[in-house]
């Protein structure tokens, strides 16, 4: 275990760890990204991610972090533990709320969809080419509340170890089994495997609700701008939409995920699934 106290923004480390931060690009030639949060790193350890170093604040964390995350210091003895100042924390710190802890972790080799862990009558929640990382985040937060088997990403717009996706899931990208890959490799994937097709639009559409989601199915989302491309509704098997009643015809897309996602664990539920 390597242990040092860095006072210096300037600090090579600390420079490598804001690389990692801001560069897809860097967070994939050197397999490492960043984890902020106790929960976040304490996920992705249980997923088996391994951290090569720790950065932590003693006036927010205190000085017990390997207990506070439940790492067993012999596990990992090549793993730096870098107590910092209040100003070097500061800039490393990339949220509101922060609680003292930032973590470099090795990166894993991204499942594929013949990998993806899918039970009887599987929940998949689906997306296309949707922007925003933390809009993703917030899906899996869903995915992960209704025990989703898992996400699919197609046409992705980021990668999957951005910090904004990390953040705004709360580690819920090490909980839930994510894929990504093309809208036509998804669309062969699920009708290979059987699992009906639901795809949220607006047009030639019946009311969520209405729709049976007790038997394995695959829930699509497109971005809010653009909606679905044209081979997904093709492919669908059926075409579901959330009633508005106001002047507004969109939601967020994570809040329609949500409520999507919610609607089948209540359905299932009410089934003893």
């Amino acid at each position: 275990m390597k242990n040092e106290r860095i006072t210096s923004t300037s600090n090579p480390k600390i420079r490598e760890l804001l690389s990692l931060t801001d560069k897809a690009r860097e967070r994939k030639e050197k397999g490492l990204f960043v984890a902020e949060g106790i929960r976040e790193i304490r996920h992705s350890i249980e997923a088996g991610y391994v951290p090569r170093a720790i950065f932590y604040s003693p006036e927010i964390a205190g000085n017990d972090i390997l207990g506070v995350l439940g790492i067993d210091a012999a596990a990992w003895p090549d793993m730096g533990i870098f107590e910092v100042s209040q100003p070097v924390y500061s800039k490393i710190a990339y949220r509101d709320g922060t609680e003292g802890i930032v973590a470099e972790i090795y990166g894993k080799e991204p499942l594929a969809l013949d990998n993806l862990p899918i039970c009887e009558n599987p929940l998949v929640i689906v997306t296309e080419a949707v922007e925003k990382p933390g809009n993703i985040g917030a899906i899996l937060r869903s995915a992960d509340a209704c025990g989703a088997d898992a996400l699919i990403i197609c046409n992705p717009k980021c990668d999957l170890y951005n910090p904004n996706l990390i953040r705004a899931s709360i580690g819920a990208i090490f909980t839930v089994p994510t894929v990504t890959c093309t809208s036509q490799e998804a669309i062969g994937w699920l009708k290979y495997k059987g699992i009906r097709i639901l795809t949220a639009q607006l047009q030639d559409s019946e009311e969520y609700y209405d729709a049976d989601m007790k038997t394995g199915c695959a829930i699509v989302l497109g971005s809010e701008d653009k909606g679905l491309g044209r081979e997904w509704r093709e492919a669908a098997d059926c075409h579901i939409r959330i009633p508005m009643s106001g002047k507004l015809d969109s939601l967020n897309v994570s809040v329609s995920a949500a409520v999507l996602l919610f609607e089948a664990l209540r359905q299932r539920r009410s089934a003893g699934r």
